[in-house]
């Protein structure tokens, strides 16, 4: 993650701007893009009917978003799920690619069809028009995503909430006729049924951005952390794992009768990994957005595919552990108004953050009672 210090995790998101950078250079990328093969309209204009695609995969796509740009637009038809895994199997559509959505809704079964093939192919989605193309010149700028879309949109494995004027609707499983189904489908995809309301099964429940995180229906590009406490080294461990949009995010917290240390793994890529290395003028942790210790200065190295980010703190800074809400690892780029990193909620792995909290703090006492 790349933020503009000094701004915070809160809400800053590259993922808004990149998209608009790229719709912006829609209408010359488009022009360059018949030599390339892209954007591709592989299905029938929405207005006839089916499901359309428009697959955007550029060299400038590629450039700044790193993966290809698919648009499905229009109503989801009994056999759009059969298209678009025949484009999947010829890799015209390659897995981890951002999928956007915009559809009132359509056949619900095909819609659940298409989640699973966008979660087997690790596929992002998100609420988003098609670009501009000499064949469909104008798209209203404002998506939506109702009924069977919603379904499609829960099988992304990183799936981000709507922006701007984009609306995400939702009917309700039960009441459905295939209801059973539905559940089954949105619990398999990690997402709790009740999320998609209680009106009766003819009414539309509008979800906000908000919302949808909150219930874990959007998870803007992390999955949630999960937590391994233990023995190790003499001491106790705590190691947090986190799956996110842009690679692994990794925090290990080791407890010794010297003292605490916190190992944070930034996996990117080994040549992403060196060049941030190469650029970095300070490197970091913070807890709840505050500076870890009085000195706060992290050793750095570049360790296969990842950043790899260390650090000593003394036991007695142990007392802000229990209560965090947040711990981080960044790295300022020269100039210092950017900095690179990662930051991980805590409350998901509260129980195992406070299990570790204790034992450090018994080794602590027993540490300075053998000393005294």
């Amino acid at each position: 993650m790349r933020v503009a210090h000094p701004t915070h995790r809160s809400t800053f998101s590259l993922r808004p701007a990149l998209c608009a950078f790229v719709m912006l250079l829609g209408g010359a990328a488009s022009t360059q893009a018949d030599a390339q093969g892209s954007p591709r309209n592989a299905a029938p204009a929405a207005n006839g009917g089916q499901l359309a695609v428009q697959v955007n995969d550029d060299r400038i796509t590629l450039s700044v978003a790193k993966v290809p740009q698919v648009y499905l637009y229009g109503t989801i038809d009994a056999d759009a799920a059969q298209r678009v895994g025949a484009m999947i199997q010829s890799r015209k559509i390659p897995p981890n690619s951002d999928i956007y959505l915009n559809s009132p809704g359509g056949d619900l079964a095909a819609g659940m069809a298409l989640g699973r093939l966008f979660r087997a192919g690790n596929m992002t989605t998100h609420l988003g028009s098609p670009r501009r193309t000499a064949t469909q010149p104008i798209f209203p700028k404002a998506s939506q995503c109702v009924d069977a879309c919603a379904y499609a949109y829960a099988g992304g494995l990183f799936r981000w909430a709507p922006t701007g004027s984009d609306r995400f609707g939702a009917q309700p499983v039960s009441g459905n006729p295939s209801a059973s189904a539905a559940s089954a489908y949105l619990k398999d995809m990690g997402v709790n049924p009740q999320v998609f309301g209680s009106a009766p099964s003819s009414e539309v429940t509008w979800l906000d951005a908000e919302q949808m995180r909150k219930d874990g229906l959007a998870n803007n590009g992390r999955l949630t952390p999960t937590a391994v406490y233990g023995p190790a080294n003499g001491g106790t461990s705590l190691t947090l794992t986190q799956q996110a949009r842009d690679g692994e995010h990794r925090l290990i917290l080791q407890c010794r009768p010297d003292g605490l240390s916190i190992t944070a793994n930034y996996a990117i890529g080994a040549d992403r990994a060196r060049q941030m290395v190469a650029r970095a003028t300070h490197s970091y942790f913070e807890v709840n957005d505050k500076p870890v210790a009085e000195d706060n200065h992290a050793n750095i190295a570049t360790v296969g595919q990842s950043v790899v980010f260390t650090q000593s703190i003394p036991l007695a800074q142990l007392s802000q552990l229990p209560s965090a809400y947040l711990m981080a690892a960044w790295l300022a780029d020269r100039g210092g108004n950017v900095r690179y990193g990662f930051w991980m909620e805590m409350e998901p792995v509260r129980n195992e953050l406070r299990s570790f909290s204790n034992g450090c703090q018994q080794m602590a006492k027993q540490t300075a009672a053998a000393r005294s």
